[in-house]
């Protein structure tokens, strides 16, 4: 076991160790660093494909490393018929992107710097799909959302470009902060942290009074992630990034982190009339929404990730269902999904890459051009259509058994099924069969078949798809039945194949079929409709979007012009007030002032003449004429401290003291004679009397609240510590040096780096008095 986890943490870092080695071997290898590189994702899936048999057997595997024993919290993952489908597609398919990317991007500049994101963003799925404790999936959660940014704003010279990467990291960022919340809400209800603990808490979960609002949270993390209605606007943006980024983001990764939490989740917070209400719905009018997009849309890309945001709809409903047979069609339309997509974007990048365009209504004759392209994009299309003998008929197939019961719900969300299903089936034509038919056209570029990066991944995709289909019942044995039976947390059968299921289910996907032929032979006329009928309802969610970011930068700007007005004095005003109120109104709510303050009466003669020494420290400051006479004046008070640390016997802290206080004075006074300042304080008096007094206020806080702390009685606990520990454990003598280098190590090197920054800052305003204040120079092109 031990070999396996370590083996198994290894296929998990491959990813991060690809991201790392992505310059050097494009630097190396050049345009055929594609090909070395696409072993570190291989190599990763080979190593998850040994999990097939155990997993099929019903077994689990678990591992990690534990972090934080107090808190329950550990690096741990969890492979069972979920979690390994997943892994398997996102290896699998992203080592086909690797290789797809290398050809696409061949003579890039910033090639090397693609493939390391790309594989940031492999590793940062592949760790979320395989978490087993919350801290693990919130993290890689996160980090989708980071390097997702990362990939979608690569071009990050177009304005386009990095408008749909900030979009993208703001609604999947806002949705991760909902998951937080949602797991500690999780976390304190059934007191585990762990993933693989939490199927058995379903009982306690649902009977929770915390169970709607933790349902709401979680979700708020999952629409936002799979782009469902009204967060699907984010998706279609992310279009701005190339091409192997949008195959690989609608095919096996982060836009189906939402649906993967969802599947995970669904022992725990499903089957109840909550989960089975908010899931059909908005999965639904994801689906009819997502679709009907498509139908609008002319690019090839666009088009295709219209129909993921449908396709993320269907999954959702489908796992919201709660019929016998939902679960497993959401797994057979997620694996169908999965192969399908990926093959017909690489197919969108081909035609953009080979032609120049992905104007639909630009492409036409490419067939004798591009026989390759043609033979996987028309396989693509067979089953994204549903059709035999292709695995997304099975999916098909499985969806309408599972949605045909015959009440009232059923049929609303069967129709909605068909309507998208139709759609859905008019594009997968217009994509990968409308290009390649009809008379040839001219193109910005002179049409020939790509290389061979180009058309291996949709070729491979487009026969796996059909493999799945032929030899279903294997398929089903390693992958369908350990994936829905994870999901149900029960023993679940997936038999359907290329048979199909005799009745309605049959008779649904003949109308499904033959409403789709109609939207494409009219396919024209159906984009014009729909495109007035949106511009009629007037402007959608993304314009919602950007009419939120204005609001909210001014909205920031008229907050930081209140609170940060540019005036030192004002900054530094506020903050002693603040404490002044902290220190003071504590102690007058809770009674500890003035019954409970007990003034010091042991004080002796040489220790008065101590504060009597301060004070006159204090009159002189007061009184001084000049800055200089003040700052010499204010050293009498360290200086003050300084004796009483001696006569305590305290001689390090002492003679530490008066180098502090000797060096302040000396620093202090050599500064002010550069900075050129008037000698004298010249405040009217009422600004003089307001400073007094809320000087007066933090000092009388400060003097009753280490009055109050030193009347209890002295815990010598921290004391004894540090007296046993710093000669055993730190091997010092001297107690006050070890607490400060070893037991505050940390804090010590905080300090040290505040000083040596306002150090910086001192230097920086020196120099500025001393050769006059420049302007900063003007950017070029610009008038200022």
């Amino acid at each position: 076991m031990g070999d396996v986890t370590a083996l198994t943490f290894l296929a998990l870092c491959l990813p991060l160790i690809g991201a790392a080695a992505a310059p050097l071997a494009v630097r190396i290898f050049g345009a055929k660093a594609a090909w070395p590189l696409a072993l570190f994702p291989l190599l990763s899936f080979l190593h998850f494909t040994r999990f097939l048999p155990e997993i099929a057997a019903g077994e689990v595997a678990t591992g990690g490393y534990v972090w934080v024993p107090s808190y329950n919290l550990s690096f741990s993952w969890f492979l069972d018929g979920l979690s390994l489908t997943f892994a398997l597609l996102i290896t699998g398919i992203g080592t086909l992107i690797v290789l797809y990317a290398g050809g696409y991007l061949k003579g890039h500049r910033d090639q090397g710097r693609f493939f390391s994101f790309i594989f940031l963003f492999m590793g940062s799925m592949l760790g979320l799909v395989v978490s087993d404790s919350f801290l693990m999936l919130f993290i890689f959660w996160e980090l989708t959302s980071i390097t997702s940014f990362l990939l979608i704003g690569f071009d990050h010279e177009r304005a386009a470009a990095r408008r749909a990467a900030l979009q993208a990291l703001v609604v999947t960022g806002g949705g991760g902060l909902c998951l937080l919340a949602g797991l500690l809400f999780i976390w304190n209800i059934t007191g585990v942290t762990q993933l693989s603990l939490i199927m058995e808490a379903g009982d306690l979960m649902r009977q929770s009074p915390f169970y709607l609002a933790t349902l709401l949270l979680v979700l708020g993390g999952a629409f936002t992630k799979s782009a469902q209605f009204p967060f699907h606007f984010w998706l279609p943006n992310a279009m701005e990034a190339p091409t192997p980024v949008s195959a690989y983001l609608h095919s096996a990764t982060m836009v189906k982190a939402g649906v993967y939490l969802l599947l995970r989740l669904h022992p725990l917070l499903g089957e109840t009339p909550a989960w089975e209400i908010l899931l059909p719905f908005f999965g639904g009018m994801t689906l009819v929404t997502g679709s009907a997009l498509a139908i609008r849309q002319t690019d090839l890309k666009l088009k295709l990730a219209y129909t993921t945001v449908a396709s993320l709809g269907l999954l959702v409903l489908l796992t919201g269902f709660g019929s016998e047979y939902a679960i497993e069609a959401a797994v057979l339309y997620l694996v169908a999904h999965s192969l399908f997509k990926g093959a017909l974007f690489m197919v969108a990048g081909i035609l953009d890459h080979e032609t120049g365009t992905r104007d639909v209504t630009r492409l036409s004759g490419l067939g004798p051009a591009m026989p390759l392209t043609c033979a996987a994009a028309l396989a693509a299309a067979i089953s994204m259509a549903g059709l035999p003998p292709f695995f997304g008929f099975l999916a098909k197939e499985e969806i309408y058994a599972a949605l045909a019961l015959g009440d009232l719900r059923s049929i609303v969300f069967t129709s909605v099924a068909i309507f998208g299903n139709a759609l859905m089936f008019a594009i997968a034509f217009a994509v990968g069969l409308k290009p390649f038919i009809g008379t040839p056209v001219t193109t910005p570029k002179i049409a020939h078949e790509a290389p061979l990066l180009l058309w291996l991944g949709p070729a491979l995709l487009a026969l796996l798809g059909l493999a799945a289909a032929i030899f279903a019942p294997a398929v089903h044995r390693y992958i369908s039945i350990p994936m829905a039976s994870a999901i149900e947390h029960r023993p679940v059968e997936v038999t359907i194949s290329l048979l199909p299921h005799i009745g309605v289910p049959l008779l649904l996907s003949v109308v499904t079929i033959a409403l789709g032929i109609a939207v494409y032979w009219q396919l024209d006329r159906c984009r014009r409709w729909t495109d007035a009928f949106f511009r009629a309802a007037g402007p959608g969610p993304d314009w919602y979007f950007d009419l939120f970011i204005s609001g909210l930068v001014r909205l920031s700007h008229r907050v930081t012009r209140l609170l940060q007005p540019g005036k030192l004095e004002i900054y530094v005003t506020t903050t002693f007030v603040l404490l002044a109120a902290i220190l003071l109104v504590p102690l007058y709510v809770y009674g500890e002032w003035p019954q409970a303050i007990v003034w010091p009466r042991d004080v002796r003669l040489y220790e008065w003449a101590v504060f009597l020494l301060a004070a006159a420290g204090l009159g002189a400051v007061l009184v001084a004429r000049d800055r200089l006479t003040a700052i010499a004046a204010l050293g009498i008070q360290g200086l003050s401290v300084a004796l009483i640390f001696l006569l305590f016997g305290a001689p390090d802290l002492a003679f530490t003291q008066f180098m502090v206080e000797t060096l302040s004075v000396v620093i202090l006074a050599l500064v002010m004679t550069r900075l050129r300042l008037s000698p004298a304080d010249r405040r009217p008096p009422g600004q003089r009397f307001a400073d007094a007094a809320i000087a007066l206020a933090c000092g009388a806080g400060l003097t009753l609240l280490l009055i109050r702390a030193t009347a209890g009685p002295f815990d010598a606990t921290l004391s004894d510590f540090f007296n046993t520990y710093s000669k055993t454990i730190a091997h010092g003598a001297n107690v006050v040096n070890v607490i400060i280098v070893d037991f505050r190590g940390t804090d010590t090197l905080g300090e040290i780096a505040v000083v040596a920054v306002a150090a910086l800052a001192i230097i920086a305003l020196i120099g500025m008095r001393a050769g006059g204040a420049r302007p900063l120079p003007k950017r070029p092109g610009r008038e200022t």
